[in-house]
């Protein structure tokens, strides 16, 4: 599949691994958040990402304007690329300037230049029979046209050459990455290929510790170093730090330090003061 139309009634959330793929993909409407190996992005409606070929949580995600999720994805296979590049690949796709080898995602903001294009793939899904094999070579090329012309382009070279030499992250690259991310032990052994068993017999080896017991730790340790050093809110500092529930996160914090985040806050200003 090369260009693909999904329409869902979120909140829905799925594995989705592309391990020989990119995709671009441009939300018509409501949201959408990716979670890589090392990385986390939310777009809303008329923005778009690109995403590296690895192993990915997909969640689909309401709007306040809209109940539905619509969004047309593009996909990019390495084999179709030296096909319609006629096995001449250009040099930007193969020798990109490295940037970030952790960057597997990039955002792109709504222009009218995607929008148009975006427009133009709709009116195909509405007439398929106009659709042939040159006509899906040309729009692919026109697109990659379009992303190497915008701001991101560098990002983008490096994504799309990374079909012809793919990442490979470590075990605890990606736990690192994902310390203070929202997700449960079963995506985050998702995201390393592994069934939740085996994940938890891995970590217990590396860490020497449960998953859960030392990732609350690592949340819990930063909440309380930004509530040593920040004015943010406690709530902002709860998510930032991985928690969704501001109840369940004052609940643990108190059970670690005998204290509610706010008494914490105050008896560290109250320190410095001293």
């Amino acid at each position: 599949m090369l260009f693909e139309k999904a329409v869902i009634i979120p909140p829905f959330k799925k594995q989705n691994p592309m391990p020989n793929e990119a995709c671009f993909l441009y939300i018509v409407e409501g949201e959408y958040n990716s979670i890589s190996e090392t990385q986390q992005l939310k777009i809303v409606s008329q923005e778009a990402m690109l995403m590296k070929c690895g192993n990915y949580l997909s969640q689909f995600l309401r709007s306040a304007r809209s109940e539905k999720y619509e969004a047309i994805a593009v996909h990019f296979y390495p084999e179709v690329l030296q096909k319609i590049y006629k096995n001449d690949i250009p040099e930007f796709l193969k020798h990109p300037q490295k940037i970030d080898s952790n960057i597997n995602m990039s955002k792109f903001e709504g222009g009218q230049l995607l929008k148009k294009y975006i427009e133009s793939i709709a009116f195909y899904f509405e007439n398929p029979a106009l659709v042939d094999e040159e006509l899906l070579a040309l729009k692919l090329k026109e697109l990659i046209l379009l992303l190497v012309k915008t701001k991101n382009a560098p990002v983008v070279q490096q994504i799309l050459s990374g079909l012809f030499s793919p990442n490979q992250y470590s075990f605890k690259e990606i736990v690192g990455a994902h310390c203070y991310s929202n997700i449960t032990i079963k995506e985050l052994a998702q995201l390393t290929n592994l069934s939740v068993s085996s994940f938890k017999r891995q970590f217990k080896k590396i860490y020497a510790d449960s998953p859960a017991n030392y990732l609350k730790n690592k949340k819990i340790e930063r909440a309380a170093r930004l509530l040593s050093v920040s004015e943010q809110r406690i709530s902002d500092i709860a998510y930032d730090c991985g928690f969704s529930d501001i109840a369940h996160f004052s609940k643990t914090f108190k059970k670690t330090y005998n204290m509610s985040p706010s008494n914490y806050r105050l008896s560290q200003m109250n320190k410095t003061l001293a």
